[in-house]
């Protein structure tokens, strides 16, 4: 083949590709489409009278490789329950920046508490604000996402953060045993106090 037409040859690629349709998606101006299964953001899910649907259990926190979870349960006043089980979690935790997004917490829920929604803006200043809290996962009405909160710079004192039972313990002011792990020891966590970006 000669150098002219493997010259052509080259610029007839380069040209079909200069005048088809682009592939690049104009975000955020339009909607990015995402697969099916793909997995975003944690949401906690309620029964159709309203209850929650985490009982407590703590089995997503078990089965996180991440150590990403942080599960409190109480027992359920029976009077005015909170969940459909004995207990509920008193306190549900993830840390986003931990969080590894395998889907592990959704399959080892036994009552489909978990759900992996679609939401993939999680940007924030702080890392403290990226340990999102019951709060901010649980949906209000079964069928509606839970209201997202906008990322803002206040400029604030940065609060203390935290996720697993050992980082918790340094943080309110006791130092807390080594977590054993399967691989070793698992040191204490450091640094989610400090600002995103050094801001």
């Amino acid at each position: 083949m000669s150098s002219v037409a493997a010259l052509a040859q080259s610029l007839g690629i380069t040209l079909r590709a200069l005048f088809s349709k682009p592939v690049t998606i104009p975000y955020p101006d339009a909607p990015v489409p995402l697969k099916p299964r793909w997995h975003g953001r944690h949401v906690l899910t309620r029964h159709p009278n309203g209850l929650e649907k985490c009982i407590g259990c703590s089995l997503c926190a078990a089965i996180c490789p991440a150590y990403a979870i942080y599960v409190e349960p109480a027992e359920n006043d029976p009077a005015h329950p909170t969940s459909a089980g004995e207990r509920y979690a008193k306190v549900y935790e993830i840390n986003m920046l931990r969080c590894i997004f395998c889907g592990l917490c959704e399959e080892a829920c036994p009552t489909g508490a978990v759900v992996l929604g679609y939401d993939f803006e999680m940007a924030d200043y702080r890392y403290s604000d990226l340990i999102y809290g019951k709060e901010d996962m649980l949906v209000e009405v079964q069928g509606t996402k839970p209201q997202r909160r906008e990322a803002v710079y206040t400029g604030k004192p940065i609060k203390k953060g935290y996720t697993v039972p050992y980082v918790r313990a340094e943080l309110e002011g006791f130092k807390a045993p080594l977590r054993q792990t399967v691989g070793g020891v698992k040191r204490e966590e450091t640094g989610q106090d400090e600002p995103l970006g050094g801001h």
